[in-house]
């Protein structure tokens, strides 16, 4: 069982790398234009435009912090990490901290596309990016108590 757990959440990273690197959407305006941003392509167009503080709560919620469960849950899940008072540590306490914001993007991203069909201004469509984000943060997220109830019995068990 913990093999096929640990295997998920390697999916769950190739996921989430193919999910921040390929196009999450595509933007059609006026026939003409057409845009397909990558969550890096995001971040990197708001650091050029001059917007750091949108580009880094993008970066954070959208890179820093899945990327930081992924690796938390990996750890946790192949026994780095245990749970226990004084074994937990801070990286470890911010797991459940981190779980909480798991699917915002995906969210942000499906209003956005529904907002740009209302408007009649623009077309959108999700990319093969948004469905591997999403693969992503719904492995993890389904995974994440299995990883914690196996660290709180290795603690017991090493109590014992």
């Amino acid at each position: 069982m913990v093999k096929m757990r640990l295997g998920l959440l390697l999916v769950s990273a190739v996921f989430l790398l193919l999910g921040i690197s390929l196009p999450i959407l595509q933007i059609d305006r006026l026939f003409l234009f057409s845009q397909t941003p990558s969550l890096i392509d995001l971040v990197s167009g708001l650091v050029e435009e001059g917007d750091w503080g949108l580009a880094l709560l993008i970066a954070l919620f959208s890179i820093v912090f899945p990327a930081a469960k992924l690796v938390l849950v990996l750890s946790t899940e192949a026994g780095l990490l245990r749970q226990g008072r004084d074994r937990l540590g801070i990286f470890g306490r911010a797991l459940p901290h981190l779980s909480k914001w798991s699917m915002m993007d995906v969210m942000l991203v499906a209003i956005a596309i529904f907002a740009a069909k209302k408007s009649g201004l623009a077309t959108a469509v999700a990319q093969p990016g948004l469905w591997c984000y999403a693969g992503s943060a719904i492995i993890t997220g389904v995974l994440s108590p299995f990883a914690s109830m196996a660290a709180q019995n290795r603690s017991e068990t090493d109590m014992r």
